[in-house]
């Protein structure tokens, strides 16, 4: 099975710790916390690698500047019957980051062999995913923990952005950091 790949920038995961387990899924590994800026897929190693060049030409010509940002509701990605992950939108830094990802992600894509993305940005960090074969009653368990979290105090700084692949062996961390960079400072 081919890997997937994505560009994203890293998260600090250490708030994770302080989480209740979710009931009937598994919260991400802290090292796995992550802020996707473009998800490719099962495309090949060099089409990857082609986005993330593509990138760093354009952080080059733009000094893309770390954001500051805080998380704010957990929201299920897809729809309640279905959803694929519970992720914590953002508060702060929402509109900076819609704005950085609009600008990058079609390039890199592009230079990855695929097409725009059709979906508006919508900046999350993942949080967990429920079980593949999750019952309805499994899946309303989930949203009412996810309901039940506060993380407005949950800030970082983005000051990385990361060019990721799966973990192999894959246990409990799911992804590796193939190459990384710093953004500006933006101070």
């Amino acid at each position: 099975m081919r890997p997937n790949w994505f560009i994203g920038f890293p998260f600090p995961g250490d708030f994770l710790a302080q989480l209740a387990r979710p009931p009937g899924a598994r919260l991400q590994h802290a090292e796995d916390v992550h802020l996707t800026l473009s998800f490719f897929g099962a495309v090949s190693e060099q089409a990857a690698r082609a986005g993330w060049e593509r990138l760093e030409s354009l952080l080059e010509e733009r000094a893309e500047a770390a954001h500051v940002v805080s998380l704010a509701e957990v929201l299920p990605m897809g729809s309640e019957r279905s959803f694929s992950a519970l992720a914590a939108h953002l508060g702060e830094g929402r509109g900076e980051l819609e704005r950085c990802l609009g600008e990058y992600r079609d390039a890199v894509r592009e230079a990855a062999g695929l097409g725009p993305e059709r979906r508006a940005p919508r900046p999350h960090v993942t949080l967990a995913r429920p079980p593949r074969a999750a019952t309805v009653e499994q899946r309303r368990s989930l949203l009412e923990w996810a309901s039940g979290l506060e993380l407005g105090g949950v800030r970082a700084r983005l000051d990385r952005i990361a060019l990721y692949t799966w973990f192999e062996p894959r246990g409990a961390r799911k992804f590796r950091i193939v190459c990384e960079r710093q953004l500006a400072s933006g101070e």
